[in-house]
C-alpha cells in the first residue's frame, strides 16, 4: 500500500504538468544515454545516463514540438500534446570506417601536443549547453597513429577574489558533466563522427587545471586529413556524477517581452593567442540543421577575438606505430 506522502507527491507532480520521459532504442527497448532534446527555437536540454528527461508544461508553455536526436540513431519529431512516457528512436545504419586492429605488443612511440593553460578568468569561454566547441588537429605523423589521451584545459576560480592569483588559493567547487565527440575532417569542418559510443566525463575543482581523458579503449586511429575533438557541457551533477535537472537559461523581462539568456556553467574554458591558425569552431546544438562556424574575426562577435584569443587550447597524446 502506498503511503500518503507518496500519493501527495504524485498528485503534485501531475498537477504541475510535469512528465518524466525516457528515450529508448526501438528494438532493444533499452534507454539511450545523453540524447539531445531540442525545442526548435535554439533552446533544449539533454537526457541523463538512463535516457530520462523532465518536461514541464509550465516552464515550456510555448513549446509544442520536440526534436530528439542521439549518436547512432535517426532523429525524431515529437508533438508534446501526444507525447507518451517513452520516446523510441530507430537505429541508424552505421557508416563508420572499418576499425583498424592493432596487434598486441606492436611497438610504438608516444608523443604529446600539450594543452594551453591559463588561469585568467577574462581569457575564458563561458560554457553553455546550447554550444558545442570543436578543435581541429592535423594528423601529426604519416605512420599509423592512434589517439591515446585528450587534454582539456579548464580554469579554476578562487573562492576569495583577493587571492585569485595564488596557486594554493581554495577554489570554487563544481561538478560538471561534459560530452566529447570526435569527427572526421570534412573539407575543413567537423563531419562524420569517428565513433558512435557516448564519451562523457565529470570535471571537478579537485582535478586541477586540465582534465586528461583516456581514449585508449576506443581504438580510434587518426585519419590522414586530420580530425576534430569537440566538447559540450551537459550540466551540473550530484556527488555521484548523476546529471541534475539544470536551469538551462535565465528569463529577463524587457519592453519587447521575455528574453531567454543561456546559463553559464563552470568550469570556464581558457582560450589562447599562441596558435596562429583558427582551429576552433562552434555551433548551436539545439538548432535543427545547425552549421559549424569558424571562430574568427568577421564570423563571430566575441570579446575573446577582440583580445586575439582565437582558439581553445586542447592538447592530445597519440601513439605512432612502427611499420611492420
Amino acid at each position: 500500500m502506498l503511503k500518503p506522502y507518496f500519493i501527495l507527491f504524485f498528485l503534485c507532480f501531475s498537477s504541475l504538468g510535469i512528465a518524466q520521459i525516457t528515450i529508448k532504442d526501438s528494438k532493444s527497448k533499452t534507454p539511450i544515454s545523453y540524447a539531445t532534446i531540442s525545442f526548435g527555437d535554439g533552446q533544449g536540454l539533454f537526457a541523463d545516463d538512463e535516457g530520462l528527461f523532465i518536461f514541464t508544461e509550465k516552464l515550456y508553455a510555448d513549446i509544442d514540438t520536440l526534436y530528439v536526436s542521439a549518436l547512432g540513431y535517426k532523429s525524431k519529431k515529437v508533438a508534446t500534446n501526444t507525447m507518451e512516457n517513452s520516446i523510441f528512436l530507430d537505429e541508424e545504419v552505421s557508416e563508420l570506417d572499418e576499425v583498424i586492429l592493432i596487434a598486441e605488443g606492436r611497438k610504438f612511440k608516444e608523443e604529446t601536443l600539450k594543452p594551453y593553460l591559463d588561469d585568467d578568468y577574462y581569457s575564458c569561454w563561458l560554457p553553455t549547453i546550447e554550444s558545442e566547441i570543436a578543435v581541429f588537429f592535423n594528423n601529426p605523423d604519416s605512420k599509423l597513429t592512434k589517439i591515446s589521451t585528450i587534454h582539456f584545459p579548464i580554469t579554476l576560480e578562487s573562492k576569495d577574489w583577493e587571492k585569485r592569483n595564488r596557486k594554493n588559493a581554495e577554489k570554487k567547487p563544481f561538478s560538471t558533466l561534459f560530452k566529447v565527440k570526435l569527427y572526421k575532417n570534412d573539407n575543413g569542418v567537423p563531419g562524420q563522427v569517428l565513433t558512435y559510443e557516448n564519451i562523457v566525463f565529470r570535471a571537478t575543482e579537485k582535478g586541477g587545471d586540465v582534465y586528461n581523458l583516456d581514449l585508449n579503449s576506443y581504438n580510434i586511429t587518426i585519419p590522414n586529413d586530420g580530425f576534430f575533438v569537440s566538447l559540450q557541457v551537459l550540466g551540473y551533477t550530484d556527488k555521484t556524477g548523476k546529471l541534475l535537472p539544470n536551469k538551462k537559461y535565465k528569463e529577463l523581462k524587457g519592453p519587447e517581452g521575455t528574453v531567454k539568456i543561456p546559463t553559464n556553467f563552470r568550469p570556464l574554458l581558457p582560450f589562447t593567442d599562441e596558435i596562429n591558425s583558427n582551429n576552433t569552431y562552434i555551433k548551436r546544438v539545439f538548432i535543427n540543421g545547425n552549421n559549424w562556424i569558424q571562430f574568427k574575426q568577421g564570423n563571430i562577435d566575441s570579446g575573446l577575438l577582440k583580445k586575439g584569443l582565437n582558439n581553445y587550447g586542447i592538447g592530445f597524446t597519440y601513439k605512432v606505430y612502427n611499420d611492420e
